[in-house]
């Protein structure tokens, strides 16, 4: 098992994740390595002083736990115990992300209705698909309320599909092989290709984004080897994908193929190579029409204006900016909107 080891780190259960993270980093000087999930973090990874510690967020308090990092491909045995009774865990951080089989299930999220929770580097979050259709997908509206110097990092993510839609202010970010920082403003989109590195340096007070992701459970991992920005490379792929910046200001609006609409297409179909599409649609009038799909995913987020979504039971739901709905597979929906009323829509 030796040479299949690539780091040993010692767990520590923390009743408070975040004042640990806080001794260890702030007070002591430990790096951090790794921090997930974003919008509620569970584990932290740090390093320093010749250790490798893993925060992980518990009640309980456990034994000595020993967390291998390697290759353990034919190991039957993920747990195992010493004599003494310390316990020791066989994980492998640089695996593919687990994609759980999609669990889809009708979801409506309103701006009243859900609480804002505190995640990664500041930001508050708000839970747009509570039970994540099986851990598969990740909908999350995220603001920053107080404008500035933002306390990020370079990091990447393994993930499989990231959607930033910029609903509110504007952030000043650096992306791998892009050049030099760009300003991301409302109505803009990025695409973050699996793993490309990133960092958010700056933003307005009231910066609010919308955020796509698959699987909902990620690993955020800190970049320590290079800095941003570090040149030049468009046209460079990412796990089959090609970083995007979609402007708004530069946008073309063409007629959609439901009645009523115009929409503006991000480009995300082709940098996604057909994985995803996402369109910015608006309702020239007040407009109806039926939607259904045979996808894996079907999202809907309000960025201005009211609507009403009727479902196939006769259920109304009455939905205004900052409202977010999933649609199963295999069931019809009705969409009705008033005026200038402005959706995302985000498939797979």
């Amino acid at each position: 098992m030796k040479e299949k080891i690539r780091s040993a780190q010692i767990v520590v259960a923390c009743a408070d994740l975040d004042r640990a993270l806080e001794f260890y980093r702030d007070r002591l000087g430990f790096r951090l390595d790794a921090i997930f999930p974003a919008d509620a973090p569970r584990t932290v990874v740090l390093s320093g002083g010749g250790l490798v510690l893993r925060l992980e967020k518990s009640d309980a308090s456990t034994p000595l736990t020993l967390a291998l990092d390697g290759g353990f491909d034919g190991e039957s045995e993920r747990e195992l115990f010493s004599p003494d009774g310390a316990r020791v865990r066989l994980v492998d951080e640089q695996a593919a992300p687990a994609l759980p089989e999609a669990v889809q299930k009708f979801a409506v999220s309103t701006l009243g209705g859900g609480a804002w929770n505190a995640g990664r580097a500041g930001m508050l979050y708000r839970d747009l698909l509570p039970e994540r259709w099986g851990g598969r997908f990740i909908a999350s509206h995220i603001r920053i309320p107080a404008g500035g110097p933002v306390p990020d990092y370079v990091h990447y993510h393994k993930i499989r599909f990231q959607l930033i839609y910029c609903l509110a202010g504007q952030a000043r970010l650096v992306y791998e092989d892009q050049g030099a920082p760009f300003w991301m403003r409302a109505g803009d989109c990025v695409l973050q290709p699996p793993e490309i590195r990133h960092r958010v340096l700056e933003c307005s007070d009231g910066f609010e984004v919308l955020e796509i992701g698959c699987p909902a459970v990620h690993e955020t991992l800190a970049e320590h080897r290079f800095d941003l920005p570090n040149g030049k490379a468009p046209d460079k792929f990412y796990g089959g994908q090609k970083f995007l910046h979609h402007v708004a200001e530069n946008a073309i609006w063409r007629s959609a193929e439901n009645d009523g609409f115009v929409e503006r297409d991000t480009g995300i179909r082709q940098a996604t190579g057909g994985l995803a599409d996402v369109r910015v649609l608006r309702a020239a009038a007040e407009a109806k029409f039926s939607v259904s799909h045979a996808g894996e995913f079907l999202f809907f987020f309000v960025t201005n204006g009211h609507l009403r979504l009727s479902t196939a039971n006769g259920a109304d739901h009455h939905l205004s900016t900052a409202a977010g709905f999933a649609l199963p597979a295999g069931a019809e929906y009705s969409i009705e909107a008033a005026p200038q009323t402005e959706l995302i829509r985000v498939y797979l």
